[in-house]
């Protein structure tokens, strides 16, 4: 039996300039399950992506050199907020979110807080923070909130 190891990833600084590469990416990874609930809008995508983008908070996810996604990790009210992880479509479920998590906790663990995230009702991405240690806590019309308690 053959074993794979995890791939390597990497998270490397975003700048304004990558704006347009990051907002393409979370367009082409929200679509399905935006349009599963009859919430897809390019458009609305755009801007509301562009309305909280912040550069200082944004790293590329890479692997093998290559950009595969993107995670935003930003500091809020004794907590992180991780308003964004996404990942290409065709590099999901090979362990690269799982990877990016785990560097999330290393950094919040250090600095004792929590973390919070928000995902898309009906979304794939709620069972993906389930797994990994989050805790429900709220929800609204289209998104459920998660905690994963400081370490």
């Amino acid at each position: 039996m053959t074993v794979l190891s995890p791939p390597l990833v990497t998270l490397i600084p975003a700048v304004e300039g990558d704006f347009e590469e990051l907002v393409a990416l979370r367009i082409a990874a929200m679509r399905e399950s935006l349009e599963r609930v009859g919430r897809f809008d390019p458009i609305r995508a755009r801007e509301r992506f562009r309305s909280g983008f912040a550069p200082a908070y944004t790293r590329h996810v890479t692997v093998d050199g290559q950009r595969i996604g993107f995670v935003v990790v930003k500091p809020a009210q004794d907590q992180l907020l991780l308003d964004h992880l996404y990942i290409r479509p065709d590099y999901q479920g090979k362990g690269i979110g799982a990877a990016v998590l785990a560097q999330v906790f290393m950094e919040a663990d250090a600095l004792s807080l929590p973390v919070r995230v928000g995902a898309l009702r009906d979304s794939e991405a709620n069972r993906f923070y389930q797994r990994h240690g989050f805790a429900f806590v709220a929800e609204e019309e289209w998104d459920i909130y998660y905690v994963r308690a400081a370490r």
